[in-house]
């Protein structure tokens, strides 16, 4: 079996590496370590999140530069402040025999005037987001015309994020680059071209295969009906007791609204969303780390680079458009070489998506029934005696208070002492669940079953009349808007579709089909939700430009 010593590193790095349990590399490192060491080639690592990338990247950048230079001699780019931050904490454990050498993090939502004096008091390595070290750049607050190395961490997400522009500039603005090196989960057409247009035949390292998802996870999917989506995630959640996870929504108005809910009802549960200040965000996430909350719901723009150890569960409250995506949002769970179980919360005429996810992540799906009330009560009744039996009693003057203790429960039997405990802790509970209904969708016709699902093409989702099939743009089920950005502002129809949704604070419900071009899309609308639309997102601005929507059949503003 390979180890750290076989792979080249430096003995001040393989000390740091040691001390902190590392003994063999993952398969990423393993590949990737001994291919950057030689500092001069291009490199490009797939591979999933969680897979040990960071070390595969940050323990050559150390060894390979001049400790004794102190000017940025290597740019980390990454998606977000939180996946910033956690690179720094992780070369900062690994450069902890080489105390010349000095990393930085630039990131946006924190002072810039403080990470200007930090970059002046002469720093090695810059690990950045994108938008500020634009600023930076344009600002004349950091040289990168010596740059040597550049790592493109997350390039996947990044480009989803619309950062494409950026990326280009930024290694435009690297002239002196021995090598860059660009780390991804997936591989699409974006980042693509984005290696053959600054990398020069790149050595490429595969680790699984590309899309494909973390084989440790067990992938679930629980049918319902629609209205029931919310009922479905919490007795998911009530059937899982201990679980720490993340939930994803398409909107940052479901997002919000889920969790006002759970709040209500007790459950520990924030959500995550681009609404929040970066002071909110930092405190949310404080407490998901710290496990003050049991559950994170968020969507997928504000989870980008969320990185927390030790997460259980990942839930679907809905499927997204892309499968990569669904392999961004799976991932959160089963590292480390961990299990983690990520579930879906599905309606009968998604069958077909399933297919797709499955035949791309190349993982089976599981469907598994809803559970009933019965079981849910059960489930938490084993864990509450579990969590009883296993309680510490040995730091308490529990002694001083027994013969107290005994004496009022002289006249209560054992049995009914246990039943008071129960009653204490489960009333509610039990009152909410006593007559609750089946959430699962039956076959109606023995022919129409396949692998669980109920599929009818003749009736509705409910199997009742057949409902009246929207058209696009044509039958005045939907009203069709123009807008002025398309494939080359760096969307995909899924960030495409959250970007315009939490712009204009609709449900997804409200939308018919988007159609993507290059420079432009057509969206369907509901026509109550059109005028919304159209005032929240005609004249914004996106990066730089204003972007203009109005109906697809009324002519465009001219220019002037």
């Amino acid at each position: 079996m390979t180890t750290f010593e076989s792979l080249g590193l430096s003995e001040e790095l393989l000390r740091a590496v040691t001390e902190l349990g590392y003994i063999n590399p993952t398969p990423i490192q393993e590949q990737a370590v001994p291919v950057l060491l030689s500092g001069t080639k291009d490199f490009i690592g797939l591979a999933q999140t969680g897979t040990g990338k960071t070390a595969a990247f940050g323990l050559p950048l150390l060894q390979l530069i001049q400790a004794d230079q102190r000017y940025p001699q290597a740019l980390v780019i990454c998606p977000t402040r939180e996946l910033c931050l956690q690179i720094v904490k992780e070369l900062e454990l690994f450069k902890k025999y080489q105390p010349a050498m000095h990393v930085v993090a630039v990131y946006g939502g924190s002072s810039i005037s403080m990470q200007i004096r930090d970059l002046r008091r002469g720093v090695q390595i810059v690990v950045a987001t994108p938008g500020r070290l634009i600023d930076l750049i344009e600002r004349k607050a950091i040289n990168l015309e010596q740059i040597k190395y550049v790592v493109l961490d997350e390039a996947d997400e990044m480009l989803n994020m619309g950062f494409q522009e950026d990326i280009e500039a930024i290694l435009k603005n690297t002239p002196e680059r021995d090598s860059t090196w660009l780390f991804s989960a997936t591989m699409p057409p974006a980042i693509r071209q984005v290696s053959k247009r600054y990398m020069d035949n790149p050595a490429e390292v595969t680790v699984g295969k590309v899309n494909a998802a973390n084989k440790s996870i067990d992938h679930q999917y629980f049918i319902t009906q629609a209205m029931h989506r919310y009922e479905t995630l919490k007795r998911l959640i009530d059937f899982n007791p201990g679980m720490y996870g993340i939930i994803f929504t398409r909107t940052k108005l479901d997002a919000q609204d889920i969790a006002e809910k759970l709040t209500r009802e007790g459950y520990d549960i924030e959500a995550l969303h681009g609404d929040l200040s970066q002071e909110q965000r930092t405190k949310v996430m404080n407490k998901f780390r710290d496990k003050t909350l049991q559950l994170l719901i968020a969507t997928d723009v504000a989870a980008r680079g969320i990185d927390v150890s030790g997460i259980t569960h990942v839930i679907n409250y809905e499927l997204p458009d892309d499968v990569e995506v669904y392999t961004h949002r799976s991932g959160r769970t089963g590292r480390a070489g961990k299990t983690g179980i990520c579930m879906s919360i599905i309606h009968q005429r998604e069958s077909f998506r399933l297919k797709q996810i499955e035949r791309i992540i190349q993982v089976p799906m599981h469907k598994l029934e809803i559970p009933n009330g019965k079981d849910v009560c059960r489930k938490q009744f084993n864990h509450f005696m579990d969590r009883l039996l296993a309680t510490d009693i040995s730091h308490g003057d529990y002694e001083t208070y027994l013969p107290l203790l005994i004496e009022k429960f002289a006249d209560v039997s054992k049995e009914d002492v246990l039943k008071m405990v129960a009653a204490q802790e489960f009333d509610r509970f039990l009152k909410y669940y006593e007559n609750s209904e089946d959430l699962n969708i039956r076959s109606r016709d023995p022919r129409d079953r396949r692998e669980g699902i109920s599929v009818d093409r003749r009736r509705g989702e409910d199997g009742g009349a057949p409902r009246e099939r929207k058209q696009f743009g044509g039958s005045g089920n939907y009203t069709r808007l123009f807008v002025n950005l398309g494939t080359k502002d760096g969307f995909f129809k899924a960030s495409f579709l959250q970007f315009i949704l939490d712009l204009s604070d609709l449900r997804k419900d409200a939308l018919g089909r988007i159609d993507m071009k290059e420079m432009n899309s057509w969206v369907e609308v509901d026509p109550k939700a059109a005028d919304q639309m159209i005032r929240s997102i005609d004249g914004k601005n996106f990066h730089g430009r204003k972007i203009r929507m109005n109906p697809a059949d009324s002519a465009p503003p001219r220019r002037k």
